[in-house]
């Protein structure tokens, strides 16, 4: 956990805390930002404890916050911030590109999307905009929201039923595990490959994987 002076001129900027478990990508962020007359890296955070630690200073104006860390990731720290109502603007930034990953962060109470590769245009311009109460989202990831609108809902207990498939459980393996009929299920996954538009199950596996609503291990 670094933390910089927030005396003298740093006042009248855009005050910005970083937090990303690789000390390159911190590093980099720094970079970018560094020569911008209207902002500059106030704090910065290894992991999601330090940095609901520093949230909770409130001695920042936006958080560039990664997704996925040790001890507690992206999601749960904007949980934690929305437990205690700290008024905070989180830009997640990420390498995670998935329909699932950009919903759940949006659903969470991110201001802002990006990925890691972004260019540094669209780093500054959405701290910017963020800072000021608006959103941002690249146009790759509003694509990615669009997707997502277009396509059927997957209700909560075909959710449980798909990751007990990924895992390899047959139909009457998860019945027990869920206490339903061996026929519920089979009617559950019928209506899994129709909203995933596949035509098995290991194609379903595939593209819940890479809509990020599974993760094999």
């Amino acid at each position: 956990m670094k933390r910089k002076s927030s005396a003298g001129a740093s006042q009248a900027k855009i005050r910005v805390l970083v937090v990303d478990d690789h000390p390159m990508v911190r590093d980099g962020i720094k970079a970018n930002l560094k020569p911008q007359r209207d902002m500059t890296v106030i704090a910065e955070a290894n992991d999601g404890v330090e940095a609901l630690a520093l949230i909770k200073e409130q001695l920042h104006d936006v958080v560039l916050l990664d997704l996925r860390m040790p001890r507690m990731d992206g999601l749960d720290v904007i949980g934690e911030v929305n437990v205690s109502k700290l008024p905070s603007k989180v830009i997640i930034m990420t390498t995670f590109e998935s329909e699932e990953d950009v919903h759940r962060a949006l659903k969470a109470g991110a201001r802002g999307y990006l990925l890691k590769d972004s260019s540094q245009e669209e780093i500054l311009d959405a701290i910017r905009r963020v800072s000021v109460g608006e959103t941002y989202l690249p146009a790759r990831i509003v694509q990615k929201v669009a997707e997502g609108f277009r396509r059927p809902e997957i209700s909560p207990r075909e959710l449980e039923v798909l990751h007990w498939v990924a895992a390899g459980k047959s139909n009457k393996e998860i019945g027990v595990q869920l206490f339903i009929s061996e026929g519920t299920v089979k009617s559950h996954v019928k209506s899994l490959l129709e909203k995933l538009d596949v035509p098995g199950r290991t194609a379903a596996i595939r593209e819940a994987v890479h809509r990020g609503l599974v993760r094999l291990n």
